[in-house]
């Protein structure tokens, strides 16, 4: 039996109804961007790295340590330490005392409560106390990295001294690559 006029017209408008609900979905789809994958935790660090966001990398690596703790992730944490301490050898030697300062901050802040009262110091003294501080936590998570495990703590240790010798004024911008493609 053939369809009526009638009949096919209803098809025709629900076809077209769904077909038009359909493309307004598509267009509101394509509109959003698309979920990008999580970033492990080396890379966001190795961001934060590039970026100088040396208090979020230090908490990444914290994090890391919390949920998996390891050799490995000790050691992570004892390269940004190392990392900070480079960073603000160098500018020392560039005197960029605003920038020793944009680190202290960096480091210093950590809620919108310090914006209303401010962590305050002078750059060079900054420097001084920075230093001092993070050479002090580079060494104690270097011990609990080769307590966990030795094998290891010395594998990475080699990697980060060739990564060190091939990037001597850049190396702290960011993870050695041997590290973040495991």
């Amino acid at each position: 039996m053939r369809p009526n006029r009638g009949q096919l017209r209803q098809a025709i408008a629900g076809l077209v109804m769904v077909l038009l609900m359909a493309g307004t979905s598509l267009a509101e789809a394509s509109d959003r961007p698309a979920a990008s994958p999580a970033l492990s935790s080396m890379e966001r660090t190795s961001l934060y790295l590039l970026a100088g966001d040396y208090r979020r990398a230090l908490e990444t690596c914290e994090q890391g340590i919390q949920d998996r703790p390891s050799a490995e992730a000790y050691l992570h944490l004892t390269y940004v330490y190392h990392a900070i301490d480079a960073y603000l050898e160098q500018l020392s030697r560039d005197e960029s005392w605003m920038a020793v300062e944009q680190l202290y901050l960096n480091l210093a802040y950590r809620h919108t409560e310090d914006l209303v009262d401010p962590p305050g110091g002078l750059a060079r003294m900054a420097k001084e106390m920075i230093q001092t501080s993070v050479r002090q936590q580079a060494d104690v998570s270097a011990a609990m990295a080769v307590r966990l495990n030795k094998a290891a703590s010395d594998r990475l240790w080699q990697e980060q001294t060739q990564w060190r010798s091939a990037h001597p004024t850049t190396w702290w911008q960011a993870f050695p690559e041997a590290w973040i493609v495991r």
